[in-house]
């Protein structure tokens, strides 16, 4: 017990004062220090992660407007075109819905209703549709720079689309709808089964021409 009592008579004196105020200093600055590294360290994470969201969400957003394009010319792609252009839809609607964005499901259910009209459209008006289209991509764009008032506006859109499909008139729309769509088939499938002229290659050179028939004729009414 002699020491505790040594080392409590040094902390008293006035000779173990500098010492004691240095250690409080380091003490002191080792927790600002570690502190700030933190902060900085968790500003830096937070830095990167948000600017992988926004990368994500333009990515995203590129692919529905690049569908808008694709979707206002519907009706001149060809089946295995529409088959690319709806898998490169979905696998856009998906990374919408999964953005860590407020409103992100709201804003996708917008899009898929916008690409289905512009869909619909391009059988009759689809050299009226750049409008639309630039219209859909201004709207993505303003969501992006401000989701909650761009969520409330699709949240209206969508909520005026469902009052009008409950109209009798949107079932004959459906059926005018799948009736282009089987057009559009039936359109390629009769392309392909039309058979393509037979090269010139491929004729037999052996068989007589006009040009070799025409010496034989000319020797002929010579000997006559």
């Amino acid at each position: 017990m002699q020491w505790l009592n040594d080392l409590i008579s040094w902390l008293g004196s006035s000779a173990a004062r500098p010492a004691i105020f240095a250690a409080i200093v380091l003490f002191v600055a080792v927790i600002v220090a570690g502190l700030l590294a933190a902060w900085i360290s968790s500003a830096a994470i937070k830095r990167m992660v948000t600017q992988r969201d926004r990368e994500l969400k333009s990515a995203a957003i590129a692919a529905l407007v690049d569908a808008a394009t694709e979707a206002s010319v519907w009706n001149s792609l060809t089946p295995q075109e529409q088959v690319l252009a709806d898998r490169a839809v979905g696998q856009a609607d998906i990374h919408v819905r999964l953005l860590p964005i407020r409103g992100s499901d709201v804003a996708a259910n917008w899009a898929a209703h916008q690409l289905h009209e512009l869909k619909r459209s391009s059988a009759t008006f689809g050299y009226q549709l750049e409008p639309a289209v630039a219209d859909f991509r201004d709207r993505m764009l303003e969501w992006q720079r401000h989701p909650g008032r761009a969520k409330k506006q699709f949240q209206n859109d969508l909520a005026g689309w469902r009052a009008e499909r409950a109209r009798p008139e949107q079932a004959l729309a459906a059926e005018q709808d799948s009736w282009v769509a089987e057009q559009h088939h039936e359109r390629y499938r009769e392309e392909r089964l039309v058979p393509e002229p037979a090269p010139l290659s491929d004729v037999d050179a052996s068989a007589p021409t006009a040009v070799n028939l025409r010496p034989a004729q000319a020797s002929v009414d010579a000997e006559r």
